[in-house]
């Protein structure tokens, strides 16, 4: 049984999903709160790490 292949986005698509700037997304990036990959020097956010993301917000914020 094979699985789909996790939806990559870029870091400005995570900008738009978050609302947020290119300077944060990075600064979570790099806190280690939002998952990421680099293919061949390309920064890529799993859809399914910034899903996980914002439910933590929202559990933290409970």
């Amino acid at each position: 049984m094979t699985t789909a292949p996790a939806e990559l986005l870029t870091v400005p698509e995570v900008m738009a999903r978050l609302k947020l700037g290119r300077s944060k997304v990075y600064d979570l990036i790099r806190s280690r709160r939002l998952t990421s990959l680099k293919i061949d020097g390309c920064r890529r956010i799993p859809a399914d790490a910034v899903r996980a993301f914002v439910l933590g917000q929202i559990e933290e914020a409970a």
